[in-house]
């Protein structure tokens, strides 16, 4: 991830509102061959952003126009890239139909907001596709009948850079957004991607399913239980909000998994493990040390340490088992958020080499 930008940051545009202006401008090209430019669309909370065409093309019974689509100050994978819709006529009475052109992915699992075998273009971008069609078309004396496709040149290579293929979303990359603005370094899109994959791990019959805080403790988790990747939930620092939504829509076996430092944050308490919103407390530590056995010493030598992974060196050379006592805690305050959901809970603590330093099961 880029560094966060100081300031007041920008925000920019989902990759459903660069869509629904595109078709806009395409099928008002195809109507009148006139493309507007900049071409305006009202958002679902009523903003009316103006686009500007990167491309445009037409042909027998199509036309097609592009947007380079801006994120703002967000670090997204599809900041920059180019959102073309093609808007085809379709047969009498077919009303609006999608397309997935290339770079634009296709669903293949259940458990997703739209079926398997559909273009992974969301409802709400589907919503406002169909709206600007039918207002264009009552502008300039169309029938509403097109067939819409969106791609995104090179999006199946940005696609690699997104939790697609763990969601059974194959070919590309999603069009997105229920707002159509991207709010920048917004946690919303993570959960909501964690939502997602609890969504299709349930309605595939996936029983054991791993929530890990990076990459490290992810790869010893899916070595250690042999998971398909489609049963990794991408938790990162969001560990309240992953046991919050499972709380509700459970699955038989969870494992979470994380490093010592991630981890002790969460035995002590905190439910977001961001580095700016949470921190260690190393006295807290110490206290837990000495009641595993550690000298007075000892406990003011932990309280002092510079991070967690000094003070779990310190009890270790004391043979004090820190990291097994966190993984139990974290396992009991798992159960106690998950409030009697019917989930077998196991907590995995890994060290930066990704072997298993605690397993609590």
């Amino acid at each position: 991830m880029a560094d966060r930008p100081t300031g007041k940051l920008k925000s920019g545009w989902t990759t459903g509102a660069c869509a629904t202006a595109a078709a806009k401008a395409a099928y008002q090209a195809l109507l009148t061959g006139t493309f507007p430019d900049p071409v305006t669309i009202t958002l679902p909370k009523g903003q009316t952003p103006a686009f500007a065409l990167a491309y445009m093309g037409r042909g027998e019974g199509h036309a097609c126009a592009g947007i380079i689509k801006d994120a703002g100050d967000d670090p997204d994978v599809t900041h920059h890239a180019l959102v073309i819709a093609t808007v085809r006529t379709g047969p009498t009475g077919s009303g609006v139909r999608f397309r997935a052109g290339d770079g634009v992915g296709t669903v293949t699992r259940p458990g997703l907001p739209i079926p398997p075998g559909e273009p992974a273009i969301n409802p709400v971008p589907r919503d406002m596709m169909r709206t600007v069609i039918y207002e264009t078309a009552d502008t300039h004396g169309g029938d509403g009948d097109v067939e819409i496709e969106i791609s995104i040149p090179n999006g199946a290579e940005l696609a690699k850079h997104t939790w697609n293929g763990r969601l059974g979303i194959e070919g590309g990359l999603s069009i997105l957004g229920t707002t159509g603005i991207v709010r920048p370094f917004s946690c919303a899109a993570w959960i909501a991607s964690i939502h997602r994959g609890v969504d299709v791990a349930r309605a595939c019959g996936t029983e054991h399913v791993a929530a890990a805080t990076g990459s490290t403790s992810e790869a010893a988790v899916i070595g250690h239980y042999g998971l398909d990747s489609s049963a990794i939930l991408d938790m990162g620092d969001f560990i309240g909000g992953t046991l919050k939504y499972l709380r509700r829509h459970p699955l038989p076996h969870l494992t979470i998994a994380g490093g010592f430092g991630k981890l002790v944050k969460f035995a002590q308490g905190a439910n977001d493990l961001h580095s700016g919103r949470s921190q260690v407390d190393l006295a807290q530590l110490a206290q837990m040390a000495e009641t595993l056995g550690a000298s007075a010493a000892l406990s003011a030598r932990i309280a002092g340490a510079n991070t967690a992974k000094q003070a779990l060196e310190l009890a270790a050379e004391a043979d004090i088992d820190l990291a097994a006592a966190i993984a139990t805690r974290c396992q009991s305050r798992a159960l106690e958020q998950l409030d009697g959901a019917p989930i077998r809970v196991d907590l995995m603590i890994t060290d930066r080499q990704g072997r298993i330093i605690a397993h609590a099961r």
